[in-house]
């Protein structure tokens, strides 16, 4: 079993910053899938990013159009925390923010339902 805690949101003015974390405990394996999905108010929940490593010292990360080069995603294996830096912010990026944990890497990591693990979630909002 896995358990994933995410931290980090709040209120923001645009254009600030917020680091997001996810505490995830239980075994958990870096070569899995490990990634951030939003959900704003009435709209289904979106991705964000994903990363996995190869087992070595390489990191595989990707990220939806609308973050990329805004947002970055890393792991920290010390502590089991995935990090979520955001920067620029916009209003738009106003959702819940919530981690995600697959137990390997099938299927589209751009899909909700190929995670098996979520996290509660944290509140992001910025304003303008």
């Amino acid at each position: 079993q896995v358990q994933l805690v995410e931290s980090g949101g709040g209120l923001v003015q645009a254009g600030g910053s917020l680091r997001l974390s996810c505490a995830a405990s239980g075994r958990t394996f870096i070569n899995h899938r490990m990634g951030w999905f939003r959900q704003a108010p009435g709209k289904e929940r979106e991705f964000v990013a994903v990363i996995r490593g190869d087992g070595g010292s390489t990191y595989y990360s990707y990220y939806a159009a609308s973050v990329k080069g805004r947002f970055t995603i890393s792991r920290d294996n010390a502590t089991n925390t995935l990090i979520l830096q955001m920067n620029s912010l916009k209003p738009e990026d106003t959702a819940v923010y919530y981690c995600a944990y697959q137990r390997g890497n099938s299927g589209s990591y751009y899909y909700t339902h190929v995670y098996d693990y979520w996290g509660q979630g944290t509140q992001v909002t910025v304003s303008e």
